[in-house]
């Protein structure tokens, strides 16, 4: 160690010691960065950056050896002989390319270390036969001790470096490289050079250096140094471009691709964050699920093109109106979750979700058409529902399913006995695709009454589950199931076929009314299976009357009118349904040519104890009349609302007060009973008017 640590002190010049160091240095970290590429790179790129490494590396220990050796102090005059010299620096490249190979394409440590060695040794190997190029009058004495051991810590360290630069990870792999090759490219060189005895000899000749010892050093470090620069530069770009790359791909794992909002990973760990710094004295976090109401009937009427644009355009809203602590992501279709940290209030709650529906609600411009959505909000808060991030997004998707149920709510907030509804609605899912297939739907029929005879006109038909294990189930529990499944469009058929055909067999003065969901509505093929079940059945299409509510028309107003014109053709009857309760009653009352207006049962309810219900009554029949429309009344239920509506001309009325829904054996014997009280004599009038009681079925029988 002694002689070596003298070697470099007393028999170099330090200035050119320090610039041969600066490039090892410089050099050896560009090629443990050119390795690390290397073992990351597949296919034919790993071949470019094996060039490379080749490239690099032998230069730097070819320059390293040279800067050192211009360094190198003799007491005359000495210089190179060109072919050792360029041999020198093939032998470097291709024994370093030859190790490089072993140790970038083969994942076995013996190969990488292996590999590593051969590059130790052909640096040992260059570095002697530039010593046998550097000609002076003298002989050159080795001590074999020292050169071994110069191999020795060539090929050892160039084997440790290799295998750190493989086996480790990131920038520590790449230090750990840098230094053990910078380590093995010194060690070699000054143990080998102390081991060198210069014996001098007077008859030996030596050509003249014509170039200065200075000169040639910038000459050869100036290559050496573009070279380094090429290849850093190359290297710098394609790193750049990893980076740039990478960062692309971080953004689309953590982006939606149609929207460029957060996607549900993204608001996984926004969440995972926002729990994590949880406080409860600074508010709760809020996590709000999004589901826009009949977006599935914008994309059947007007195809994929017209959703992805109405999604990107809620998501261009949403994310507009977000505050501070406020962030907004789509899960998937049209489903989207809001996050809301700060919550303080029910009031902070429901004014955040008032600004996401208020955007979602504006109209939006496609193909000279104004789209309107609807959407329902469900909220879980934490730490109140949970600290989890799957539980919270679970809660929370289950609050906005209650609130599909009521529209009129800003917001609905989770509890327990939604997780119980849950698993009730997904079983109704599974036993309800076999229901139409078993024979466990069946029809009841409600009857329809002439309000100032009360005699009878018709039956609106309802849908039963007579489920085989839990009895008769009410379609406020199924129906809202099937539309959420798209079971409702099979059901729907089954019910128009089951009705037509029922009716068909009573007597032509009896119509029917069928309820016609807003999924059916959005439906193109309404109007024939319409068709179909009329020419089935053989009812007159003017004994059939179609029933749709204002929701069912208000996603797509244009697509609605084709097919309310399509069924008039047919000669049915369209009646709007819960006159009251939409967006916008009187405008879609005028745009629509609907057969009869049908007032919600909630309004006839009160109609007796609300002055602003009996207001709405009074103002729908007095409506109907003026546009030549006859109103029916639903939920009627005692005398005193049936005189009310008797007093302001109420046409026709529905509701207990004159039977439940009936089985249609029952149906059947009501019709009965109407047709015998038909032939009673003209005489006997009075008493039917007094006896109508007879036809009235009780509301509980």
């Amino acid at each position: 160690m002694i002689s070596v640590l003298s070697c470099v002190l007393t028999d170099h010049d330090l200035t050119f010691v320090l610039m041969a160091a600066l490039v090892c240095a410089s050099g050896a970290l560009l090629t443990a960065n050119l390795f690390s590429r290397l073992r990351a790179s597949v296919g034919t790129r790993r071949f470019l950056w094996l060039f490379l490494v080749a490239l690099v590396g032998g230069a730097t220990v070819w320059t390293t050896h040279f800067a050192a050796m211009l360094g190198y102090v003799v007491p005359f005059a000495r210089t190179f002989e060109p072919t050792l010299t360029l041999i020198s620096l093939a032998t470097v490249i291709g024994t370093t390319l030859f190790g490089f190979g072993l140790a970038g394409f083969n994942s076995s440590r013996s190969f990488i270390g292996f590999g590593g060695l051969v590059f130790g040794f052909g640096a040992g190997l260059m570095h002697y036969i530039g010593m046998a190029a550097f000609q002076m009058p003298a002989l050159l004495s080795w001590d074999q001790g020292f050169v071994m051991a110069s191999l020795a810590l060539g090929g050892g360290f160039g084997a440790l470096a290799t295998l750190a630069g493989a086996r480790l990870r990131g920038r520590k792999a790449i230090a750990a490289s840098c230094l053990l090759m910078v380590a093995g490219i010194v060690s070699l060189h000054f143990t080998g050079m102390a081991g060198l005895t210069i014996i001098p000899f007077r008859g030996l000749a030596v050509p003249e250096q014509t170039v200065s010892d200075a000169v040639m050093l910038f000459f050869v470090v100036g290559v050496t140094a573009v070279i380094l620069a090429s290849v850093g530069a190359a290297f710098l770009i394609d790193s750049q471009g990893m980076e740039e790359a990478s960062a692309t791909y971080k953004h689309m794992a953590l982006h939606d691709p149609l929207t460029g909002i957060a996607n549900r990973l993204q608001l996984r760990e926004r969440l995972a964050n926002a729990l994590r710094s949880l406080d409860t004295a600074s508010g709760t976090v809020a996590v709000v699920a999004i589901n826009l109401n009949r977006f599935k009937d914008i994309n059947d009427l007007h195809g994929h093109a017209s959703g992805d644009m109405v999604l990107r355009e809620i998501a261009k809203r949403l994310a507009g109106t977000l505050g501070a602590g406020e962030s907004i992501a789509r899960v998937g279709g049209d489903e989207f979750v809001a996050l809301k940290t700060g919550i303080r209030s029910t009031a902070d709650l429901k004014d955040f979700a008032a600004r996401l529906k208020m955007e979602i609600s504006r109209p939006i411009a496609w193909d000279h058409t104004r789209l309107t959505l609807g959407c329902s909000l469900g909220a879980a808060l934490a730490p109140d529902h949970g600290r989890d991030v799957e539980e919270l997004l679970v809660r929370a998707n289950l609050a906005v399913d209650a609130a599909r149920k009521n529209a009129r709510r800003t917001i609905t907030i989770f509890t327990s006995d939604m997780e119980e509804a849950s698993r009730q609605r997904a079983a109704i899912a599974i036993d309800l695709r076999g229901a139409v297939q078993n024979g466990e739907l069946e029809l009841f029929f409600q009857p329809q009454n002439d309000a100032r005879t009360r005699s009878l006109c018709g039956f609106e038909a309802l849908v039963r589950w007579r489920h085989p294990q839990h009895g008769l189930i009410s379609p406020v529990d199924f129906i809202p199931v099937a539309e959420e499944t798209g079971q409702i469009l099979e059901i729907g058929r089954w019910v128009l076929e089951t009705a037509c055909t029922t009716a068909a067999g009573w007597p032509e003065r009896f119509k029917v009314a069928v309820n016609v969901s807003a999924f059916q509505l959005a439906q193109d093929t309404l109007p024939l299976q319409v068709a179909t079940a009329l020419s089935k059945s053989g009812l007159k299409p003017e004994r059939l009357e179609i029933e749709i509510t204002e929701s069912g028309v208000i996603t797509d107003q244009e697509h609605a009118l084709k097919i309310v014109l399509a069924l008039k053709e047919l000669g049915v009857s369209v009646a709007m349904d819960d006159f009251g309760t939409g967006y916008s009653s009187l405008s879609t009352l005028q745009s629509f040519p609907f057969d009869k207006i049908k007032i919600d049962r909630e309004f006839v309810k009160s109609l007796t104890v609300s002055p602003q219900s009996a207001a709405i009554v009074r103002s729908t029949i007095l409506l109907g009349a003026s546009l030549g429309i006859p109103v029916l009344a639903e939920g009627v239920e005692t005398e005193e609302q049936l005189g009310f509506l008797q007093l302001e001309g109420c046409k026709s009325v529905q509701g207990y007060l004159f039977g439940e829904p009936l089985p249609e054996r029952r149906a059947a014997k009501m019709i009965e009973a109407a047709l015998e009280s038909d032939d009673l004599s003209e005489d006997e009038s009075g008493a039917l008017a007094v006896g109508a009681g007879a036809l009235v079925i009780p509301m509980r029988a």
